[in-house]
Formats: structure tokens, C-alpha cells, sequence
């Protein structure tokens, strides 16, 4: 297209009066926080359009794979920028797929994705929104970032009606069919704001295409630079993954990764080889180094771009990666597969499934070695992407014997993490099982009561915080021959592990008399049978009071918290109340049972150390009113 006609496109004017909309509330929140949070880092908007340019080409000749007419118009596929420094305009033209009414709408006036409207909140809330904004990826929003208006006229590849889409950011947009000469495609015409005149000058867009945008395998030309220049081709135009692994640069890699994955982090990790042999393909993936926002989105897409001998097949591919994988991003591109396959071909298609077995098994190996010669950066990769892999034992994949060794786990023994084979290698002799606990997070749950008697035997108790951690546990069951046991669930036997070493100071406080435990735990029985399963002495505890566990064979207590918020599964299920007999406090009660038997103030005791349970539990109280009475009455006689 010249620069001429893509002048005239930008300033055509509709045929009828334009129709009005509003923004989705989400989007003018977001605009408003791009507008204002990126201004250092404003040369982005160009890289994500000719991004959106790029990817509407590929969508177009895979389009035309089975429709060769949408080509016929204009089969040589292209990008142009164009300056017109008189208009103080910058336009961005494609002759790809292009968008009709409904797609400017869609993909122009709202934000398809779920947790859209979560994520903005919390970018409200924060003070580091560029690197968030770059984990939610900006795309087209960018535009406003340089423009105080922005003019969008399209004609969708098939159809004969042209569009014009126009905004100021501010909350509103416009849409009305245009006259005149409507070719295929899309351009975007920018109206840059005063203090964006830099982007009016040609080394300035050349520098910013060559760095950003110089692996799209697409001409890119810039036009209208210097008067009497002619237009010239800035980008390398070569898919980058087709060029062997010396000639690219760490930046071009970082790079092509923003483009693939529209993001704007650097990736932790870079895999880029070529398969030959019965299939043959090559990949390049990465593994971001901040959690993408969608990361937990009940779809749990993956973000794979499936290509055919460079052609662009399809982005919703969701054979090629299993979901504990979603947070990959790239290409992989196929010399086995027809270039006119279509998506439900490519359903349990067999070239598929070898190349995502191969994916899984290079991934898994560069995690492998990652872990054993950095484990410091693999300790920031399981922080982001760890519970994400869990999901793959729990789903009972093919390599979870080798996701298994890849977790990584926090501990009571230190702050950093460890693997399961670290576990096993440093188990104290007579210990026959790998102990943990699990709640709401490694700092809560290292404080829970019921470690007390781990920590005395000096016994190592990995911290369990991720909600998927209830669930491959029960599949797993054993590690090299040596049970999972919550230490939160059944009994406690660790007679047969040595006590540690600690001065004669350190060691348990006698229990109380046997008769008067008896006495005292058959009143509080009597008192909490409605509340309770059970209420027994326990070996567990050494400094607190009291404790709440599950009963053998009963559902763990973290699980069934988890199950009670998830439309109140779990709400009946009944704990057993341990009291610790060397306390100082139980002591005196059960001298106090002995002695006098049942009596409102020994039910009261009942009652608070069941409530006191319940808070380090983090567990609601059933009877806030009444906990507060119980505790006021008992400081007023300790008081008295």
C-alpha cells in the first residue's frame, strides 16, 4: 500500500453518524493506568502493534489455506509504519485478516479474559504497575500511551464493508462504517500527543523496529521518513527460530519472547532446538520469569503458537502441552503436518502427540539440569511455577515420577528449599516416614502447636502450602519406600526416634496424675460431645495447651477447610481435641476436676481451650458472643 492511500484510509470519513459505546470498565481502568504508569518505557506501543499486525497476517494465511480467495486481493503479506510529520501522525497498516463490526468491538472495546476485573484492583493497589502490566500484557491499550486519539479502519478479509473505529482513551469509543477505498486489512493512525514528537523521526522508528520487532517474519516498512526517500524494509524479515542458535542474541531472543508470549518480562529460561528423524520440528520456547496474571484461570490455557513448514497454524492448541505446562510460552513449528490441517485434525492427531511427549521431555530435562547447577534461580522458577507443576502428580501424568523429584519444598529445618531426596537423606534413624503439615501458608503453618513435639525430637516436618498439595499426596502416598504422614492427622508414636540433644532444662515437664486426667477429660467430654469427636491426652504438644487434629482415616484438617469454602463440602466433619497433661495450665485443671468435680467454671475451661484451638486453626468461632462472656468472666476471677 502507498503512502498516499494509507493516508486517505486514515482520514476517511463515515458514511453515517457514528455509533457511540462505551469502554468496558475494566479497559478505561486499565487505560488509565497505562497512560500513566508506563511514560519511561512508551516506545512499547509500537512493538505490540505491529505485534497485533503480525499475528493478523499469520491469521489470514492460515485462513487462506482452505479459502485461497481471502488472499486474492493482495497476496504479498506486509507490514507498513508511515509518518506524516505535517499531521504529527504515525499509521500502522496490514493487509491481513482484518476486523469487521463485531471483532472492533470484542477486540478493541473489552478485555476477553477471565480475572480481568481482579487484576485491575489489584494494579490499582500496587506501586510497581509496570512490571504487573507486563505479566497482563497491554497489546493495542498501548497506543494511548503516545496518542491523544486513536483512528482504527478495517475491512475483514471475506466480507465488503469497512469499518472506522475511533477513541481519545477517555472512556468512550466510536464505530461507524467508512466510504471510500476500504482494502483489506487494518490501520491504526495515532494522533501523538505534544511531548510524543520523537516517534515522528526515522531513526528513532528504525532503532525501535530493528530492536523489537526485527525477528517477525513479515517485510516491515517504514515510509515517509525523509522527503523524496523511498520506503525501506528496516526488519531482517526471517523467522527467528529457522536461524541457528549462534547468530541470535540474548536480546533478540528476549525479544521474540515479548512477541510470542506479550509479555514484558525477560524469560528465565530459552530453549531453542531442532527435532530430526522419524518427525522432525523445532521449537522455541520459554519459561517467564514472573508469574503470567492468568497463571490460575479455571481454562488453564496453554500459550503454545502451533506453525506448519513457518505458516501460522494455530495459538489454541491445547495438545501440544498439558495444562502443568501453561506457563510456557512460543512456537513450535511442524515439517510433518499438511499446511492445510485443519484444528479438529490436529485433535489426538499422532504427529501431535510425539512432539508434545518430546516438548515435555526437553522441558523437563533443562528443568533437571537447571535444578542441579543453579538451584538458587530454580528456587525463583518453583517459587512462581511450582504449584503450577503439582498438577501433573496430581493428574497422574506419565513423567510424574519426574516432576516428583523436580518439587521443591520448604521446611522446618531452614528458610530454603529442599527436595524430597534432601528430606530422605537427612531422616533421623528410626524414622520411618516423611512428615508435614499444610495450611494457608509456610510462615502460618510453621507456627502450628502441633509441630511442638517434631521440633523436641528435632524430627524435620516439610511446610505445605499450596492447595494442590492435598491432592497429589494422596496419589503419591510414598516416597522411596517411606509414607507421607501428616503430623495434623491420627496419632503420634515417635518413641522410636532419638530424643535430641538439649540440657536437662529443655526436657518435657511431668504430666499430670493419670486419675486426675481421667477425671478431667471425661468432664470435658461430657461438656464438648456436640463439638467434638473425641478429646484425649496428646504426645504432640510440649509448650501449648491444646491442639485440634483429625482422627485416623478421617479427611486432614487443611483439606476440609479447603472443601468448607468450596460450597461447604466438609462443613460437618468432627475433630479430636488433644489436651497436653504437662501444661501448667491443664495441670491445675484436672487438680481442679479432681477435687471438685463437675462445675460451670471447669465447662467454661471446655469451652475456651476448644475456642483457642480453633483461632490457631485460623477457623472461625461459631459463638463469638459467647467466647468473649467465657474469657471475661475468667480474667474477672483470676483478677478477683
Amino acid at each position: 500500500m502507498t503512502k498516499t492511500k494509507i493516508k486517505a484510509k486514515a482520514k476517511t470519513k463515515a458514511t453515517t453518524a457514528p455509533e457511540t459505546r462505551p469502554f468496558e470498565a475494566e479497559v478505561g481502568r486499565l487505560l488509565k493506568i497505562v497512560a500513566g504508569s508506563l511514560y519511561s518505557e512508551r516506545e512499547i506501543f509500537l512493538r505490540e502493534l505491529l505485534s497485533n499486525a503480525s499475528d493478523a497476517c499469520d491469521r489470514l494465511r492460515y485462513a487462506a489455506l482452505t479459502d485461497s480467495a481471502l488472499l486474492a486481493e493482495d497476496a504479498d503479506l506486509k507490514v507498513t509504519v508511515a509518518i506524516d510529520r505535517k499531521a504529527k501522525t504515525i499509521t500502522i497498516t496490514d493487509n491481513g485478516i482484518g476486523m469487521g463490526h463485531a471483532d472492533l468491538i470484542s477486540e478493541l472495546g473489552t478485555i476477553a479474559r477471565s480475572g480481568t476485573a481482579a487484576f485491575v484492583d489489584h494494579l490499582e493497589d500496587t506501586d510497581d504497575k509496570v512490571s504487573l502490566i507486563g505479566q497482563f500484557g497491554v497489546g493495542f491499550y498501548s497506543s494511548f500511551m503516545v496518542a491523544e486519539r486513536v483512528v482504527v479502519t478495517s475491512r475483514k478479509a471475506g466480507e465488503t464493508q469497512g469499518w472506522l473505529w475511533e477513541s481519545d482513551g477517555e472512556g468512550s469509543y466510536t464505530i461507524a462504517p467508512f466510504d471510500g477505498e476500504a482494502r483489506r486489512g487494518t490501520a491504526v493512525t495515532l494522533h501523538l500527543r505534544k511531548d510524543a514528537k520523537e516517534f515522528l523521526e526515522t531513526p528513532r522508528l528504525r532503532h525501535i523496529i530493528k530492536t523489537y520487532s526485527d525477528h517477525i517474519a513479515l517485510p516491515i516498512r517504514l515510509e515517509g521518513g525523509e522527503k523524496d526517500a523511498e520506503a525501506e524494509t528496516v526488519n531482517t524479515a526471517q523467522a527467528i527460530w529457522t536461524r541457528p542458535r549462534k547468530d541470535i542474541t540474548p536480546e533478540q531472543y528476549t525479544e521474540f519472547y515479548h512477541h510470542s508470549g506479550h509479555l514484558f518480562d525477560k524469560p528465565w529460561l530459552t530453549i531453542h532446538n531442532r527435532v530430526e528423524g522419524k518427525i522432525e520440528y523445532t521449537n522455541l520456547l520459554f519459561v517467564p520469569s514472573a508469574k503470567p496474571f492468568d497463571l490460575f484461570q479455571p481454562e488453564r490455557k496453554t500459550h503454545i503458537k502451533l506453525y506448519v513448514k513457518r505458516v501460522f497454524i494455530t495459538d489454541d492448541q491445547e495438545d501440544l502441552l498439558p495444562a502443568y505446562l501453561r506457563f510456557m510460552r512460543g512456537i513450535v513449528d511442524s515439517e510433518d503436518m499438511p499446511l492445510n490441517i485443519s484444528r479438529e485434525m490436529l485433535q489426538n492427531n499422532p504427529v501431535v502427540k510425539k512432539i508434545r511427549s518430546g516438548l515435555i521431555k526437553r522441558i523437563l530435562g533443562e528443568l533437571e539440569r537447571k535444578a542441579k547447577k543453579d538451584p538458587e534461580a530454580y528456587a525463583l522458577f518453583w517459587d512462581n511455577f511450582g504449584a503450577v507443576m503439582k498438577e501433573g502428580i496430581y493428574e497422574n501424568d506419565e513423567f510424574s515420577d519426574r516432576l516428583l523429584e523436580l518439587c521443591r519444598m520448604r521446611s522446618t529445618a531452614g528458610d530454603g528449599l529442599i527436595s524430597l531426596a534432601d528430606y530422605v537423606e537427612r531422616m533421623k534413624d528410626g524414622q520411618d516416614a516423611i512428615y508435614y503439615i499444610s495450611g494457608a501458608s509456610p510462615e502460618t503453618v510453621s507456627r502450628s502447636p502441633q509441630l511442638e513435639a517434631y521440633r523436641a525430637k528435632d524430627v524435620e516436618v516439610l511446610l505445605l502450602s499450596d492447595p494442590v498439595d492435598e491432592f497429589w499426596l494422596p496419589r503419591v502416598d510414598v516416597y522411596r519406600d517411606k509414607p507421607f504422614k501428616s503430623v495434623t492427622q491420627g496419632g503420634v508414636d515417635l518413641s522410636a526416634i532419638a530424643d535430641a540433644d538439649k540440657p536437662d532444662a529443655d526436657k518435657p515437664a511431668k504430666a499430670a496424675p493419670g486419675g486426675q486426667m481421667d477425671k478431667l477429660i471425661a468432664l470435658f467430654k461430657l461438656t464438648l460431645e456436640d463439638e467434638v469427636k473425641d478429646v484425649r491426652v496428646t504426645e504432640r504438644l510440649t509448650d501449648s495447651p491444646c491442639c485440634l487434629i483429625a482422627d485416623e482415616g478421617d479427611m486432614d484438617m487443611h483439606l476440609a477447610r479447603l472443601m468448607k469454602q468450596h460450597e461447604g463440602f466438609g462443613a460437618g466433619a468432627k475433630r479430636v481435641f488433644e489436651i497436653n497433661p504437662t501444661h501448667p495450665l491443664v495441670k491445675i485443671l484436672a487438680k481442679r476436676a479432681d477435687k471438685d468435680g463437675s462445675s460451670d467454671e471447669l465447662a467454661d475451661a471446655a469451652w475456651l481451650l476448644l475456642d483457642q484451638a480453633r483461632i490457631v486453626e485460623g477457623e472461625p468461632l461459631p459463638d463469638q458472643t459467647a467466647f468473649a462472656r467465657r474469657l471475661s468472666k475468667f480474667i474477672e476471677r483470676g483478677l478477683g
